[in-house]
């Protein structure tokens, strides 16, 4: 391919190329500054965050132009559609308020700053190329970034041993399930010649397949590669031990940011990639990966909330709810509606980080109080803490009036709508909804209406992370409340992919 064809424009992977610098920069910063500063390293990571927040809107007035449409940039490699700029606001998002709950953290523990500011960008950095990812080469390098970086954040605390086996445990099945992905991807290349997102479904559409039963096994592997790392069932057995194992901030960073990037790469490639054929070809391989999907949900579901009503560690307890909302999120995926799967996520990365924000003040250095008994009879000596988890843990359960019962609502009325029978697939994820409940509302209880526990130390909290809760517990009111003037941004962006996938479906 010619140089003039490439399409080269370096705006369109500027929040990319922000996030990478300040990471540079910080490194350069942290190293020049006297030793035990840490405030500089905080502000710097936040500018460099805010920045690239300003060049995604910017680059959303550019998501419907003629250069986009005809192919991408970068030679197809990257894309500016509704998904990447809804996908990567979520994720830089997720970065500000993990920033702000960081300064707090690295001060309370004693760890260096420099290098977990720096980790925490390049890991942004890995997420927005998720979401621009118009090529599986590029899904991969952004999964990669995103991987390698969560992997040792997740045992930044060098001398907890619990940290060191959850980082370990992490890096070890996450590289065998960088595997499946990675030879997935082999094999569609070998179906289909191309590693272009665009491509492939173009070459589904005109029934342009070397060889089918090779695509079906790509498209498979792919699916087990992505199930891993957005957690569904059954690869979901790394979560609880990796989730309590880290640092409660890591945690609440990589259950959130990751995920919202891992499901906008799983979008692009199975709803647009994989959408659409020739009968016998991509009609039959749509019509199994959805019905697997389908099934992959209830289970995803069932399993991610009853094992979490037996948990007594509140880690623990929302890595199985994290594994549920997975299952959640892939009701909408599965109708192709794109808008509510995002705003799902967004959703889900506002209330889930607001309840990791709150355990992480309340657990202390060390993360020593995370079991649910710990927070006996604390409602009113902290009440500004007790209340904000509570309402996360509501919005969680899909209480309204909160964003949780709002992002449910979208997700399951789409499905119930849907022109083809997923109508048992919600009245599943219904029946689950109504049994999270119980275990969202038992550490409430626990925390109201139990004898206080002993040795409470009514816990300090610094400006940035009272910051970070208000944006948190502001977000999930507001999402709540008003979410249409949120789910607008997204309506252009899904109902191409609604059509597309019915098409496919009716024939």
């Amino acid at each position: 391919m010619q140089l003039e064809n490439l399409n080269l424009n370096y705006w369109a992977i500027a929040p990319e190329i922000i996030a990478s610098l300040t990471g540079v920069l910080l490194m350069l910063v942290d190293a020049l500054q006297k030793k035990g500063a840490r405030k500089l390293n905080a502000a710097v990571a936040l500018i460099g965050i805010v920045l690239a927040l300003l060049s995604v809107f910017r680059l959303g007035e550019s998501a419907n132009s003629a250069a986009n449409v005809s192919g991408g940039y970068f030679g197809g490699m990257v894309v500016i559609d509704p998904i990447r700029i809804f996908f990567s606001v979520t994720i830089l998002i997720v970065a500000i308020i993990a920033t702000l709950m960081a300064s707090q953290f690295v001060r309370d523990e004693g760890l260096p700053p420099g290098e977990f500011f720096t980790l925490l960008l390049f890991g942004t950095a890995g997420m927005l190329m998720l979401a621009s990812a118009g090529d599986l080469v590029m899904v991969f390098l952004g999964l990669e970034i995103a991987s390698i970086t969560t992997y040792v954040m997740a045992g930044y605390r060098r001398y907890d041993a619990r940290a060191n086996e959850s980082s370990l445990k992490y890096f070890l099945l996450g590289s065998f399930a960088t595997a499946f992905l990675l030879y997935g991807m082999a094999l569609v290349y070998g179906a289909t010649g191309t590693t272009n997102i665009a491509a492939i479904s173009a070459a589904i559409n005109a029934g342009q397949i070397s060889y089918r039963a090779l695509l079906l096994v790509g498209a498979a592997m792919m699916l087990v590669g992505f199930g891993f790392k957005i957690a569904t069932a059954p690869f979901h057995m790394w979560t609880p031990d990796v989730y309590e194992g880290a640092p409660t901030i890591v945690t609440g960073f990589m259950s959130t940011g990751p995920k919202a990037a891992v499901f906008a790469a799983f979008l692009r490639v199975f709803a647009a990639g994989f959408a659409g054929g020739a009968p016998g070809v991509g009609t039959d391989l749509h019509a199994t990966w959805l019905t697997a999907l389908a099934v992959i949900a209830a289970i995803t579901m069932t399993a991610g909330n009853v094992i979490a009503i037996s948990q007594k560690n509140i880690k623990r307890m929302l890595a199985y709810s994290s594994i549920a909302h997975a299952g959640y999120a892939l009701v909408g995926f599965v109708t192709g509606e794109y808008a509510s799967v995002a705003f799902y996520m967004l959703v889900y990365c506002v209330m889930s980080l607001g309840a990791f924000a709150v355990i992480q003040l309340l657990a202390r250095a060390g993360d020593r109080k995370t079991e649910i008994a710990d927070y006996a009879g604390i409602g009113f000596e902290a009440p500004g803490l007790t209340f904000s988890l509570s309402i996360f843990l509501l919005s969680l359960a899909g209480i309204p009036p909160t964003a949780g019962f709002m992002s449910k609502l979208f997700v399951f009325k789409t499905a119930w709508d849907a022109p083809y029978n997923l109508r048992w697939l919600v009245v599943v994820a219904v029946v689950n909804s109504i049994i999270s409940i119980y275990y969202y509302l038992y550490p409430i209880v626990v925390m109201f209406f139990r004898p206080l526990a002993p040795g409470f130390v009514r816990p300090r909290v610094s400006v940035p992370a009272a910051i970070a809760l208000i944006i948190t517990l502001l977000g999930t009111l507001y999402l709540g409340i008003l979410p249409n003037r949120v789910m607008n941004k997204m309506g252009s962006g899904s109902g191409a992919a609604q059509s597309a996938q019915t098409h496919v479906l009716n024939r």
